[in-house]
């Protein structure tokens, strides 16, 4: 007995289990299911640092399991995702972050970066910024009421503190007038939200409102002028679908397929299943309209296939779509039977949800088409239970469009079918209904009216704001130019009389240069005649004492020598070498006159490449002319002149010019009161030239003349230092 009381609750146990497994299980499947009934909607949000409040870019945000995408510039992001799916937000710089989706409404992210933290934490916050809450409030009273989303966007403004944030704002309240299809505001705050930053998604909805306000060419342009490069998968496409819609809305078709199938192929590749489904049956739609029915079914079997594996109300809207294609293409029977699965289908999402009037899923469209078609086939015993179907649906919707159709629809119906008096009697049913509607359409348009207004003056409001906040922004522009122009001003005249003390400069500069270059000449001119008037008076000399063989001697070295000095005297320097070599035909000739008075050496150390040095001409003669006429001539006993070339240094030499005369002490003694008042000529113009010369080229030339010996001849050397080139 106990045995058996044991097995029993044993087996109760597991029987226990099992239900609670296969509970379990079933909640968990319940949840799947509705996880993937749910509505996929679009999230916006950004992410920020949370104490400087700068955007980060290049953030990974991904729905855990579907969706991926990344932060733009501004930190600003896009995601599809339904209720319950969980954000994962990753980046190098911050802890991943984790947010469950509640709506969609706007969500900011703030992190703190890894260079200010000692721990990671990032939290959510709908208020976090004055300027960010009210953004949020634009938001969430997008789709609610249009008054209140443009007063906070008009706050917020006033809150803005850079043209990103203005932007933003900007580009909200333009999607704000996309919903409520006031599409020429909604062009005009795109433009401005472009005028403060230009992003991409404001690029993107700026062209999709030219399209919704029928200005195709400019709408088609928008969208060519973005660059693609910079577009995410997601606003590629959507890219491509905008296009396609301008293209089919100009009946270009062609083009408006090309598009389409650009964004087919990269939704395909990247797998943005929504896009696929509403590509398919756009690219159906265009074919229809060319022509192309073939094309066209196979497109939308796509489209339905696919669409099965979307929400219920997307399905259904697809199902609509093909519904009218069969409409347009006579296929009743196909639009009837597409038509009362929507009908069915219609029913179970009317429990969760409103359907609006304004909707082609309503019950009462839907009962209006499936009677039409029965009446396009001739059926009139299904068509009339239809048609009175969608006026009763319609009447308790208080849809009067529909209502006025579907009576009428019926009274035609009557009048094929033969039966007149009901014909009549529908047809006075739809005279009251047409008389209702007028006084409705009336008092909507008187609604729509003052709708408009209040909308347009609150718009103006916003515009004022920002009239004066570019006018105050252009003062002060205006003020920073003029301060601007001053300082360029300045800088402008400093350059102009920097410029023109630099041409000043070497205007002088080249005058000087002139005028040295002539003083040279002069110079050279003097020292000729000089040394000319000298060698005569040594021709002169010999001739005076019959001496005539002698003379012609001297005459043909001192033609020689001549001949050397012209061709060099309008040289500023000749080679060393040839100097040289004129040195010492002139010392031979000297000799030659005082063979009694000195003897000479000229002595070029080994070291010294005398041809790579450069000295003006003449420039030694003078000093080899005054150590023969006034030191050693005047000497008792036979003296010695030394010339001699040495190295200094790499790039100095030393010439030294040594007699044993009488020295310069002596000489002067010996000179009549008549010489004495006269001053060498050749001497003099050495002086000037090599001081000229110095000032051209940088110290080239430099002479020292000193008493050789301390003895009763002291003698004289002179020491000329040559810098090479």
């Amino acid at each position: 007995m106990d045995l058996l009381m044991k097995q029993l609750l044993i087996y109760s146990l597991i029987v226990l289990l099992f239900f609670s497994f296969g509970t379990i299980t079933a909640q968990q499947q319940d949840k799947a299911y509705d996880k993937k009934e749910a509505t996929l909607f679009t999230v916006r949000g950004s992410v920020r640092e949370s104490d400087t409040y700068k955007p980060i870019s290049k953030v990974n945000i991904e729905v855990n399991g579907g969706a991926y995408t990344m932060t733009s510039i501004d930190g600003s992001f896009i995601i599809r995702a339904r209720k319950g799916d969980e954000l994962v937000i990753r980046h190098k710089d911050f802890e991943t972050v984790y947010y469950t989706i509640i709506d969609n409404e706007r969500i900011t992210v703030e992190v703190e970066p890894a260079s200010n933290r000692k721990q990671s934490r990032s939290k959510f916050k709908d208020d976090v910024k004055t300027f960010n809450s009210l953004v949020d409030s634009i938001a969430k009273y997008k789709k609610i009421d249009i008054s209140k989303s443009i007063n906070f966007a008009g706050e917020a403004l006033s809150q803005s503190g850079s043209q990103q944030q203005n932007a933003e704002a900007y580009l909200i309240l333009a999607e704000v007038y996309m919903h409520w299809k006031q599409y020429d505001l909604a062009v005009t705050n795109y433009r401005v939200s472009l005028q403060n930053d230009e992003t991409n998604q404001a690029k993107l909805g700026l062209a999709k409102a030219y399209e919704r306000n029928k200005n195709y060419q400019e709408s088609i342009d928008t969208y060519k002028a973005i660059n693609k490069k910079q577009l995410s998968n997601y606003q590629l496409v959507s890219l491509y679908e905008g296009l396609g819609d301008t293209y089919s809305s100009i009946k270009d078709y062609e083009s408006s397929i090309n598009a389409y199938k650009k964004g087919l192929d990269i939704s395909n590749t990247h797998l943005i299943k929504p896009k696929v489904v509403d590509l398919n049956s756009k690219i159906a739609q265009s074919y229809n309209s060319n022509g192309s029915v073939a094309e066209a079914e196979f497109f939308f079997d796509n489209s339905l296939n696919l669409a099965e594996g979307e929400t219920k109300t997307r399905a259904l809207e697809e199902k609509e779509t093909v519904a009218e294609f069969n409409n347009i293409n006579r296929n009743y029977s196909e639009e009837i039977q597409l038509r009362k699965e929507i009908v069915d289908d219609v029913e179970d999402v009317q429990r969760d949800s409103i359907i609006e009037n304004e909707s082609p899923l309503t019950l009462q469209k839907q009962n209006y088409k499936i009677g039409n078609a029965y009446f396009l086939q001739k059926d009139y015993e299904n068509a009339i239970p239809y048609l009175e179907k969608s006026i009763e649906e319609a009447d308790a919707k208080g849809d009067l469009v529909v209502k006025k159709d579907a009576t009428r629809k019926i009274s035609d119906v009557y009048v094929d079918a033969g039966d007149f008096e009901n014909a009549q009697l529908a047809f006075e049913a739809y005279k009251l209904v047409v008389d209702e509607l007028y006084i409705k359409r009336e008092q909507e348009l008187s609604q729509s009216d003052r709708f408009r207004r209040n909308i347009v003056e609150q718009q103006n409001r916003i515009t004022s704001l920002e009239s004066d906040r570019a006018l105050t922004t252009s003062l002060a522009s205006e003020q920073s130019k003029n301060q601007q122009l001053i300082i360029y001003s300045l800088i402008t005249g400093l350059v102009l009389l920097t410029i023109t003390a630099f041409f000043m400069y070497k205007y002088i500069k080249q005058q000087r240069l002139a005028n040295n270059l002539l003083a040279l000449k002069s110079l050279r001119s003097q020292m000729n005649p000089h040394f000319i008037f000298n060698a005569l008076n040594s021709v002169n000399s010999f001739i005076a004492s019959n001496d005539e063989r002698t003379a012609n001697k001297y005459l043909s070295d001192f033609s020689h020598l001549m001949r050397a000095v012209l061709e060099n005297s309008e040289e500023d320097f000749i080679p060393l070498q040839k100097e040289v070599e004129l040195l010492d035909l002139y010392t031979k000739l000297e000799h030659f006159r005082f063979q009694d008075k000195f003897d000479y050496d000229i002595t070029v150390d080994e070291d010294v490449a005398i041809g790579e040095y450069q000295i003006p001409p003449m420039l030694l003669q003078p000093y080899i002319e005054n150590a023969v006429w006034h030191g050693l001539r005047y000497k008792t006993d036979k003296g010695h002149l030394q010339i001699t070339v040495a190295k200094k240094s790499s790039d100095e030499i030393t010439i030294t010019i040594a007699d044993d005369g009488i020295g310069r002490t002596r000489s002067k003694d010996l000179k009549t009161e008549n010489q004495k008042k006269q001053t060498s000529k050749g001497m003099g113009n050495i002086k000037k030239r090599v001081a000229i010369l110095n000032d051209m080229y940088k110290d080239k030339v430099d002479v020292f003349i000193d008493d050789y010996q301390n003895d009763e001849d002291a003698g004289t050397k002179v020491l000329v230092t040559l810098k090479k080139d």
